[in-house]
């Protein structure tokens, strides 16, 4: 998929409107729309990457500033202190349904494992 077409790279351009929870120059965090707990979050990146196994060595320093960006979400969700998950779909046989990277931040109740 052509970086113009993507629906999270719009969103991160402020192109289609979502409810943003944060974000900064590298990243952006919104709800999810169809939300598998009470906080279900997204956390992008603003540069397009399809998924965790298209990641280049030179974008470490993004996927550690994603995992940073997910926690403050956490925080400020109120979710550090019970406990959230992290998650990052990576393919179709494993749920990616966008392909553009992105990490679910999940929390606000309890969470079963295994999951899926």
């Amino acid at each position: 998929m052509a970086e113009q077409d993507c629906l999270f790279c719009k969103i991160a351009a402020g192109e289609i409107p979502a409810q943003l929870i944060y974000e900064d120059e590298r990243a952006v965090a919104f709800r999810d729309l169809n939300p598998q707990a009470p906080v279900h979050a997204l956390v992008i990146p603003r540069e397009h990457v399809a998924s965790l196994a298209d990641a280049q060595e030179g974008q470490a320093s993004l996927l550690g500033h994603l995992l940073l960006a997910a926690a403050r979400v956490a925080r400020d969700e109120g979710l550090a202190e019970q406990g959230f998950r992290t998650a990052i779909n990576t393919g179709a046989g494993a749920g990616q349904s966008v392909f553009h990277l992105h990490l679910h931040v999940l929390g606000g109740r309890p969470l079963s494992w295994p999951p899926g």
